[in-house]
């Protein structure tokens, strides 16, 4: 069975980055398993594709050395025995309420004894019915590993909780969820925002676990790193990619070419229109 790089990493305490790709070309997956990222951040909260195309994504992936972190939708329970199987070698939870729910994923995410997790064995994470089961089931529950997303305050309310409950290895705070839902979108500097980073670090300490957070730059990831995170998330394809086309467009605006930018024409309208 393939081991975990983040779980291994993790381990000794070394810091993980974990970036997003919604993209679906399997070359993509190729490409970024293969320059050693730790973990590959597989969104199907919001996507919309299937659990097969998900497969074929985690099959390229494997060509390398990244580690696929697959988040369901909250209460999909059943999908993440699907996910494990598929080949995730990680579970994201969202908008985790409290730590009975943390314990429902860990029931789904684990064999027994720490866990209620179906056992199948034909698919890549066994793989394909090629090891003894009490290997796999040992190997699996070794390097599965299951983060939990605080994403209001009254689940970071209960971070302490959370942490605690057996077989729950790091906590993550959701940002842009916490600062919709809590009444301050987007100002990722509100103070509310701090105390509740502070809070998760100190419940992730107290307890032995790892914590995260997506990261917006480089002084912010080692602002993180001070406080004790140890699983960072930062960009994502479709930014990398809007990133590039703009510096190509500004570049050669600068020598004549002129482009229709409708997305930046449409931002613009919008916010005349607010002013007017």
């Amino acid at each position: 069975m393939r081991a975990s790089r983040i779980k291994h990493k993790l381990s000794q305490n070394e810091p993980v980055l974990i970036t997003q790709l919604h993209l679906l070309d399997p070359s993509l997956f190729e490409l970024t398993s293969l320059m050693g990222f730790d973990g590959i951040w597989m969104d199907m909260e919001h996507h919309t594709y299937s659990l097969e195309t998900a497969t074929q994504l985690m099959r390229a992936a494997r060509i390398g050395s990244s580690d696929i972190l697959a988040r369901p939708a909250n209460g999909e329970f059943m999908r993440i025995g699907r996910m494990l199987e598929a080949g995730a070698q990680g579970i994201m939870y969202p908008r985790c309420s409290n730590a009975a729910e943390a314990a429902e994923v860990v029931k789904w995410s684990k064999f027994a004894p720490l866990g209620k997790r179906g056992f199948d064995g034909s698919g890549a994470d066994m793989p394909y019915c090629t090891m003894p089961v009490s290997d796999y089931v040992q190997q699996a529950n070794e390097n599965t590993f299951i983060t939990i997303q605080l994403e209001e305050q009254s689940a970071v309310d209960q971070a302490e909780e959370i942490a605690a409950v057996p077989g729950v290895d790091a906590l993550m705070l959701g940002p842009a969820d916490f600062s919709i839902l809590e009444g301050f979108p987007g100002q990722f500097n509100h103070p509310q925002m701090q105390t509740a980073i502070e809070t998760i670090a100190t419940a992730a300490a107290n307890q032995g676990k790892h914590w995260g957070m997506p990261t917006f730059n480089l002084e912010h990831a080692q602002q993180l790193l001070q406080r004790g995170a140890r699983m960072l998330y930062h960009m994502a394809d479709i930014i990398f990619v809007k990133n590039g086309l703009e510096q190509m467009q500004q570049q050669f605006s600068q020598i004549g070419f002129t482009f229709e930018n409708q997305l930046k024409d449409s931002a613009t309208h919008y916010t005349q229109g607010k002013k007017s």
